[in-house]
Protein backbone atom coordinates (compact mmCIF):
# COMPACT_ATOMS: atom_id res chain seq x y z
CA UNK A 1 0.00 0.00 0.00
CA UNK A 2 1.10 3.48 -1.25
CA UNK A 3 2.01 6.07 1.44
CA UNK A 4 -0.17 9.24 0.94
CA UNK A 5 3.40 10.85 0.49
CA UNK A 6 3.69 8.67 -2.54
CA UNK A 7 1.17 9.78 -4.80
CA UNK A 8 2.66 11.02 -8.98
CA UNK A 9 1.09 13.02 -11.00
CA UNK A 10 0.98 12.84 -14.90
CA UNK A 11 -0.37 15.62 -17.27
CA UNK A 12 -0.51 14.18 -20.75
CA UNK A 13 -1.47 15.42 -24.06
CA UNK A 14 1.03 18.21 -23.75
CA UNK A 15 1.53 19.81 -27.59
CA UNK A 16 3.92 22.80 -26.89
CA UNK A 17 7.28 23.40 -25.20
CA UNK A 18 5.42 26.22 -23.51
CA UNK A 19 2.54 23.94 -21.92
CA UNK A 20 5.56 21.48 -20.37
CA UNK A 21 7.27 24.53 -18.63
CA UNK A 22 3.57 24.90 -17.18
CA UNK A 23 3.23 21.71 -16.01
CA UNK A 24 6.86 21.27 -14.39
CA UNK A 25 6.28 25.39 -12.63
CA UNK A 26 3.00 23.73 -11.40
CA UNK A 27 4.70 21.01 -9.92
CA UNK A 28 3.54 17.83 -11.44
CA UNK A 29 5.78 14.78 -11.60
CA UNK A 30 5.62 13.40 -15.79
CA UNK A 31 4.39 15.27 -18.97
CA UNK A 32 3.16 12.61 -22.03
CA UNK A 33 3.38 13.64 -25.43
CA UNK A 34 0.83 11.27 -27.86
CA UNK A 35 2.50 10.43 -31.17
CA UNK A 36 0.80 8.50 -34.07
CA UNK A 37 -2.99 8.35 -32.49
CA UNK A 38 -4.94 9.92 -34.86
CA UNK A 39 -8.24 9.97 -32.79
CA UNK A 40 -6.41 12.05 -30.35
CA UNK A 41 -6.55 15.94 -31.13
CA UNK A 42 -3.69 15.94 -29.43
CA UNK A 43 -1.43 13.95 -31.24
CA UNK A 44 1.74 14.92 -32.86
CA UNK A 45 4.16 14.09 -35.26
CA UNK A 46 8.10 13.17 -34.00
CA UNK A 47 9.26 16.09 -35.40
CA UNK A 48 6.57 17.99 -33.52
CA UNK A 49 7.47 15.99 -30.46
CA UNK A 50 10.95 16.71 -30.43
CA UNK A 51 11.64 20.00 -29.42
CA UNK A 52 9.34 19.36 -26.48
CA UNK A 53 11.02 16.11 -25.37
CA UNK A 54 14.70 17.70 -25.69
CA UNK A 55 13.48 20.72 -23.56
CA UNK A 56 10.95 19.16 -20.62
CA UNK A 57 12.81 19.05 -17.16
CA UNK A 58 10.57 16.39 -16.43
CA UNK A 59 10.16 13.14 -17.16
CA UNK A 60 8.71 12.47 -20.63
CA UNK A 61 6.21 9.53 -21.31
CA UNK A 62 5.56 9.39 -25.37
CA UNK A 63 1.84 7.99 -26.18
CA UNK A 64 2.18 5.47 -29.10
CA UNK A 65 -0.49 3.44 -31.10
CA UNK A 66 -0.50 0.03 -32.00
CA UNK A 67 3.18 0.45 -33.43
CA UNK A 68 4.75 -2.44 -34.96
CA UNK A 69 8.33 -3.10 -32.94
CA UNK A 70 10.75 -1.65 -35.25
CA UNK A 71 8.33 1.80 -35.18
CA UNK A 72 8.35 1.83 -31.15
CA UNK A 73 12.53 1.57 -31.42
CA UNK A 74 12.65 4.54 -34.10
CA UNK A 75 10.51 6.76 -31.89
CA UNK A 76 12.66 5.69 -28.67
CA UNK A 77 15.84 6.35 -30.42
CA UNK A 78 14.43 9.69 -31.74
CA UNK A 79 13.30 10.81 -28.67
CA UNK A 80 14.69 9.34 -25.68
CA UNK A 81 11.77 9.63 -23.89
CA UNK A 82 11.79 8.27 -19.87
CA UNK A 83 8.72 5.79 -20.97
CA UNK A 84 6.82 4.54 -23.82
CA UNK A 85 3.10 4.34 -23.31
CA UNK A 86 1.22 2.02 -25.33
CA UNK A 87 -2.28 2.75 -25.89
CA UNK A 88 -3.73 0.26 -28.34
CA UNK A 89 -4.32 -3.88 -28.48
CA UNK A 90 -0.47 -4.17 -28.04
CA UNK A 91 0.45 -8.24 -27.10
CA UNK A 92 2.43 -9.43 -23.90
CA UNK A 93 4.64 -11.05 -26.93
CA UNK A 94 5.41 -7.36 -28.15
CA UNK A 95 6.40 -5.93 -24.89
CA UNK A 96 8.55 -9.17 -24.29
CA UNK A 97 10.14 -8.42 -27.55
CA UNK A 98 10.43 -4.47 -26.69
CA UNK A 99 12.09 -5.16 -23.24
CA UNK A 100 14.93 -7.01 -25.12
CA UNK A 101 15.81 -3.67 -27.14
CA UNK A 102 13.86 -0.69 -25.39
CA UNK A 103 16.80 1.77 -23.56
CA UNK A 104 13.49 3.48 -21.35
CA UNK A 105 10.50 2.08 -19.43
CA UNK A 106 7.58 0.57 -20.83
CA UNK A 107 3.82 1.65 -19.80
CA UNK A 108 0.66 -0.06 -20.64
CA UNK A 109 -2.77 1.88 -20.80
CA UNK A 110 -5.64 -0.54 -19.87
CA UNK A 111 -8.89 0.64 -21.10
CA UNK A 112 -12.52 -0.04 -19.28
CA UNK A 113 -15.63 1.63 -20.14
CA UNK A 114 -17.04 4.78 -18.68
CA UNK A 115 -18.44 4.07 -15.67
CA UNK A 116 -22.47 2.91 -15.38
CA UNK A 117 -22.32 2.44 -19.29
CA UNK A 118 -21.91 -1.36 -19.69
CA UNK A 119 -20.78 -4.51 -17.14
CA UNK A 120 -17.04 -5.27 -16.81
CA UNK A 121 -15.86 -8.46 -16.28
CA UNK A 122 -12.81 -7.91 -13.96
CA UNK A 123 -11.49 -11.01 -14.55
CA UNK A 124 -10.84 -10.35 -18.11
CA UNK A 125 -9.22 -7.33 -17.25
CA UNK A 126 -7.00 -8.81 -14.69
CA UNK A 127 -6.02 -11.42 -16.65
CA UNK A 128 -4.53 -8.64 -19.67
CA UNK A 129 -2.85 -6.96 -16.54
CA UNK A 130 -1.37 -9.83 -14.90
CA UNK A 131 -0.21 -10.95 -18.70
CA UNK A 132 1.68 -7.58 -18.92
CA UNK A 133 3.11 -7.67 -16.04
CA UNK A 134 4.66 -11.72 -16.40
CA UNK A 135 5.64 -9.95 -19.76
CA UNK A 136 7.69 -7.19 -18.73
CA UNK A 137 5.63 -3.86 -18.49
CA UNK A 138 6.72 -1.36 -15.94
CA UNK A 139 3.79 0.44 -14.94
CA UNK A 140 -0.10 0.34 -16.09
CA UNK A 141 -2.49 3.32 -16.83
CA UNK A 142 -5.99 2.27 -16.10
CA UNK A 143 -7.74 4.81 -18.46
CA UNK A 144 -11.17 4.88 -20.22
CA UNK A 145 -12.37 4.41 -23.60
CA UNK A 146 -15.73 5.66 -25.36
CA UNK A 147 -17.16 4.71 -28.59
CA UNK A 148 -18.66 1.28 -30.04
CA UNK A 149 -16.63 0.38 -33.02
CA UNK A 150 -12.79 0.77 -33.88
CA UNK A 151 -13.34 3.73 -36.00
CA UNK A 152 -14.71 5.92 -33.64
CA UNK A 153 -13.44 4.34 -30.41
CA UNK A 154 -10.90 6.98 -28.36
CA UNK A 155 -8.78 5.27 -25.96
CA UNK A 156 -8.18 8.33 -23.53
CA UNK A 157 -8.54 11.48 -23.36
CA UNK A 158 -11.97 11.30 -23.37
CA UNK A 159 -12.71 13.28 -20.05
CA UNK A 160 -15.41 10.31 -18.71
CA UNK A 161 -14.65 8.03 -15.23
CA UNK A 162 -14.52 4.60 -15.03
CA UNK A 163 -15.97 2.48 -12.17
CA UNK A 164 -13.47 3.60 -9.30
CA UNK A 165 -14.63 0.76 -7.42
CA UNK A 166 -13.31 -1.90 -9.70
CA UNK A 167 -10.34 -0.23 -10.77
CA UNK A 168 -9.64 -0.32 -6.97
CA UNK A 169 -9.87 -3.76 -6.99
CA UNK A 170 -7.18 -3.95 -10.09
CA UNK A 171 -4.71 -2.12 -8.67
CA UNK A 172 -4.75 -3.79 -5.28
CA UNK A 173 -3.94 -7.03 -7.24
CA UNK A 174 -1.08 -5.92 -9.50
CA UNK A 175 2.54 -5.58 -7.81
CA UNK A 176 3.34 -2.79 -10.05
CA UNK A 177 2.93 1.18 -10.58
CA UNK A 178 -0.58 1.23 -11.47
CA UNK A 179 -1.88 5.22 -12.33
CA UNK A 180 -5.83 6.34 -12.57
CA UNK A 181 -6.81 8.02 -15.48
CA UNK A 182 -9.77 8.93 -16.97
CA UNK A 183 -12.30 11.92 -16.21
CA UNK A 184 -9.84 13.55 -13.55
CA UNK A 185 -10.07 17.02 -12.73
CA UNK A 186 -9.03 19.33 -9.49
CA UNK A 187 -12.68 19.12 -8.55
CA UNK A 188 -12.97 15.04 -7.92
CA UNK A 189 -9.11 14.05 -7.44
CA UNK A 190 -8.77 13.97 -4.00
CA UNK A 191 -11.91 11.79 -3.59
CA UNK A 192 -10.75 9.52 -7.31
CA UNK A 193 -7.25 8.95 -4.96
CA UNK A 194 -9.04 7.92 -1.76
CA UNK A 195 -11.44 5.59 -3.44
CA UNK A 196 -9.15 4.07 -5.78
CA UNK A 197 -5.25 4.20 -4.13
CA UNK A 198 -3.22 4.54 -7.38
CA UNK A 199 0.47 5.00 -7.80
CA UNK A 200 -0.17 7.96 -9.34
CA UNK A 201 -3.18 10.32 -11.42
CA UNK A 202 -2.95 10.66 -14.82
CA UNK A 203 -4.98 13.14 -16.96
CA UNK A 204 -6.02 15.55 -19.78
CA UNK A 205 -8.80 17.29 -20.58
CA UNK A 206 -9.36 17.98 -16.46
CA UNK A 207 -6.74 20.82 -17.23
CA UNK A 208 -6.90 22.33 -20.42
CA UNK A 209 -8.62 25.76 -21.14
CA UNK A 210 -8.77 24.63 -24.61
CA UNK A 211 -8.05 21.04 -26.31
CA UNK A 212 -4.49 21.03 -26.32
CA UNK A 213 -3.62 24.49 -23.97
CA UNK A 214 -3.27 23.51 -20.42
CA UNK A 215 -4.54 26.20 -18.00
CA UNK A 216 -2.53 27.13 -15.12
CA UNK A 217 -5.15 27.76 -12.90
CA UNK A 218 -6.27 24.46 -13.33
CA UNK A 219 -2.88 22.75 -12.82
CA UNK A 220 -2.47 25.03 -9.96
CA UNK A 221 -5.56 24.04 -8.38
CA UNK A 222 -5.19 20.07 -9.13
CA UNK A 223 -1.88 20.13 -8.11
CA UNK A 224 -2.89 21.75 -4.69
CA UNK A 225 -5.57 19.72 -4.10
CA UNK A 226 -3.14 16.47 -4.74
CA UNK A 227 -0.88 17.78 -2.42
CA UNK A 228 -2.59 18.74 0.47
CA UNK A 229 -4.42 15.95 0.75
CA UNK A 230 -1.63 13.86 -0.22
CA UNK A 231 1.88 15.99 0.65
CA UNK A 232 4.92 14.59 -0.59
CA UNK A 233 8.09 14.97 1.74
CA UNK A 234 10.14 13.58 -0.35
CA UNK A 235 9.88 14.53 -4.22
CA UNK A 236 10.31 11.44 -6.58
CA UNK A 237 13.50 11.94 -9.11
CA UNK A 238 11.14 10.05 -11.48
Amino acid sequence: MLSQEDIRIKVCGITTVEDANLVAQAGADYIGVIIGADFSPRCLSVEQARPICEQSTLPVVTLLFNYEAEQIQRTITELHPHAVQLLGQETPLLVKELKKMADCELWKSIHLPPHGVEEVNIEVYRDRMHSMVDAGIDAIVIDTAVGSSQENRRYGGTGQVNNWAITRKLVEVIPIRTFLAGGITPENVEQAIRRVRPYGIDLCSGVEVTIGQKDPEKLRRLVLATRKSFPQRCRPSA
